[in-house]
C-alpha cells in the first residue's frame, strides 16, 4: 500500500527521513516538465528541482497540511524556479518541452525560428501568465488542480491563461 504524503512527512518529522525520497520520486516526475517550462532548460530545471526538494526538507516543520505537500512544494518550486529564471542572463528555450515534433532531428530551420519565437514571447509574459499557461497547456491541469496548487482561485486562473494566450497571440502574430 502506498504511504500518503501525510503520513510521509509525520514519518520524516518522527525522525525517518530516508523517507523523504519517496516524495522525491513522487513528485520529481510530476512537477519536472512544469519546471523545464518555467525556467527555459532542462539543467537549470533539475537544479531548481533539488534545490526545492532541500528547501522542502529543510522546512518539512512548516508543513501546516503535510496531506497537501505536493500543493506546498509546488509552492516552493514554483517559487525557486522564479529566482533561477531571474538569475539567467539569457532567455531560455523550450526545445527539450515534449512539443510536437521536437523529437524529430530533421525538423527544417523554420521550427526551430518559431520554437525561439514561442520562447521569447513565454519570456515576456508576466510570471503568473506564464506559470498559469504552463500548467494549463503544458501540464494539462484542469483549472481545479491549478486551483489547488497555487492557492489561487479559478476565476483569476481563467483570467491569467487567457490573458497570456491574448498576449502570445499578439506577440506571434506574425510568426504563426
Amino acid at each position: 500500500m502506498e504511504l500518503s504524503d501525510g503520513t510521509v512527512v509525520r514519518r520524516v518529522l518522527d525522525g525517518d527521513i530516508e523517507l523523504f525520497r519517496v516524495l522525491v520520486e513522487r513528485y520529481r516526475e510530476q512537477f519536472g516538465k512544469y519546471a523545464v517550462a518555467l525556467v527555459g532548460d532542462s539543467d537549470t530545471a533539475a537544479d531548481a528541482m533539488q534545490e526545492a526538494f532541500i528547501r522542502a526538507y529543510r522546512s518539512l516543520t512548516s508543513c501546516r497540511d503535510p496531506d497537501r505537500f505536493g500543493a506546498w512544494f509546488h509552492r516552493i518550486l514554483t517559487n525557486q524556479c522564479h529566482d533561477a529564471r531571474a538569475k539567467q542572463s539569457t532567455p531560455g528555450s523550450l526545445d527539450r518541452l515534449d512539443l510536437p515534433g521536437n523529437d524529430r532531428t530533421d525538423a527544417p530551420a523554420e521550427q526551430t525560428e518559431i520554437g525561439d519565437a514561442i520562447s521569447a514571447a513565454l519570456a515576456r509574459l508576466t510570471p503568473e501568465q506564464k506559470e498559469a499557461f504552463v500548467m494549463k497547456h503544458v501540464d494539462g491541469r484542469s483549472y481545479d488542480e491549478m486551483a489547488e496548487l497555487t492557492g489561487v482561485g479559478v476565476d483569476a486562473l481563467k483570467m491569467r491563461v487567457h490573458r497570456a494566450r491574448d498576449g502570445l497571440r499578439e506577440m506571434l502574430g506574425g510568426v504563426l
